[in-house]
């Protein structure tokens, strides 16, 4: 008896280990953070995705799915956020979706960082070869430097994935480019599907290799998708980072700042302006940008001023509005074209800023050379009569009124009189020499 009792004890204890030992499913439904990268790659959509990262991370998430759709973007923004996918402590899944979007370039490198990499039929990824600024291919021994530092970076994740890092080099090294289904062949990425949902369904139960070679198991079956959104802010600051847009709040934010100190206390042009340039400078502090361009901007600035006050017969305005679009084109160089200023922006811009320009500082040229004819200064040059005679003290009548007037000598009343300048309540003035009277002709 004593023995059948301490064999059944033995066989609860090794029932209770076997069942400690064995994973577990989570108790109540996991959440699935979805983060949508369908923008350009710049700090600022680096920032939202870090951010999504960090919050799947707090929420204790299932996994995080971050749905690509970009033509690419600026180098140190996208190794920002293949450095926050590998250090997540939140599996992530990279997806190329929905059906057609693509992960060109920058896209190409955040693709292969996910623990699980899907694209979606009649997607494509690819065309990671680094280019300079202006987009072309750069050359000779930079080149070599360039491609083969992007080509370490891409095969020491890529490999450690267990995906073909050799082929991915080729996406960097040939331009080349995959859809989903010849990716999926080459063992680029880990599955073709169609849709979040179908996400879900395919990649529950699967077991992935973390990034620090710890196994996990993926439980998405019932998990409720919750959007990360990007903030107000970010919002905004993405749509400056345009770089069109950028230069247009530029022009803009000096034109109404022009028009603030010539015309003070009109206020609503200095604010718009004010708040114009401030994101403005924000956005070029973030692209990158080639000062000859900002240079050039500048001269042309400097030659619409020059038009309205010199006589150039339009040759200075000409020269303003070249050197306004060629300043434009150069200002913001970026390695793909939705990070360049586009041609019909900087000529939408430049013609416009001229005009408006050369009439505004005509104008205000005009108007310091016309002679005021109120006040004080309205009296200088005016004409009048001696009513006494003036030499320390007089009385002249000028301009309709009656002045006390002194001046350096004597004048007899009834002398005509200039009046020279005015001093608080008393004019200066001077004799008016006399004129032969019109039509007499001396003769000798």
């Amino acid at each position: 008896m004593k023995t059948a009792r301490n064999l059944a004890l033995v066989l609860l204890c090794a029932i209770a280990s076997a069942q400690s030992q064995a994973p577990t499913a989570p108790s109540t439904p996991a959440r699935i953070v979805q983060i949508d990268l369908s923008d350009i790659v710049h700090p600022v959509s680096a920032a939202y995705v870090k951010d999504g990262l960090n919050h799947a991370k707090d929420i204790g998430a299932g996994a995080v799915i971050i749905r690509l759709d970009t033509p690419g973007g600026l180098v140190d923004s996208m190794r920002d956020i293949v450095e926050a996918i590998l250090s997540s402590p939140v599996p992530v899944i990279t997806w190329v979706g929905p059906n057609g979007a693509r992960a060109a370039s920058a896209g190409f490198f955040i693709l292969l960082a996910g623990d699980v990499a899907v694209m979606a039929p009649g997607t494509n990824s690819g065309a990671a070869h680094p280019v300079t600024s202006t987009g072309q291919k750069i050359e000779d021994v930079m080149e070599k430097k360039i491609v083969s530092d992007a080509s370490a970076y891409i095969r020491s994740y890529t490999a450690k994935r267990g995906r073909n890092a050799q082929l991915a080099e080729l996406g960097i090294t040939e331009s080349r480019s995959w859809t989903g289904e010849e990716a999926l062949q080459n063992n680029l990425i880990d599955a073709v599907i169609s849709d979040v949902a179908g996400i879900v369904e395919r990649l529950d139960g699967k077991e992935i290799r973390r990034f620090d070679d710890r196994p996990e198991t993926l439980h998405l079956r019932g998990a409720t998708i919750e959007t990360f959104e990007m903030t107000g802010r970010q919002r905004i600051l993405s749509r400056v980072l345009d770089p069109n847009l950028a230069l247009v709040l530029a022009l803009a934010g000096l034109l109404g700042l022009y028009v603030e100190i010539t015309h003070p206390g009109m206020v609503l042009p200095g604010v718009i302006g004010g708040i114009s340039l401030i994101l403005a400078l924000f956005a070029f502090n973030m692209l990158p940008v080639n000062w000859a361009g900002a240079a050039l901007i500048l001269l042309a600035i400097v030659l619409f001023v020059l038009e309205a006050t010199v006589t150039s017969h339009g040759i200075l305005a000409l020269g303003g509005i070249v050197a306004m679009i060629a300043g434009g084109l150069m200002l913001v160089e970026g390695p793909i074209p939705q990070l360049r200023i586009r041609l019909s922006t900087t000529l939408a811009v430049a013609l416009p800023l001229s005009i408006i320009t050369v009439i505004l500082v005509r104008l205000v040229f005009l108007s310091h050379r016309t002679k005021s004819i109120t006040g004080g200064e309205g009296m200088i040059g005016e004409q009048g009569i001696a009513k006494t005679e003036i030499h320390n003290e007089g009385k002249v009548h000028v301009h309709g009124e009656y002045w006390n007037a002194f001046s350096n000598r004597p004048i007899p009343a009834g002398a005509r009189v200039r009046v020279v300048r005015v001093q608080g309540l008393r004019v200066e003035v001077e004799p008016v020499e006399s004129a032969a009277p019109s039509g007499l002709v001396s003769s000798r």
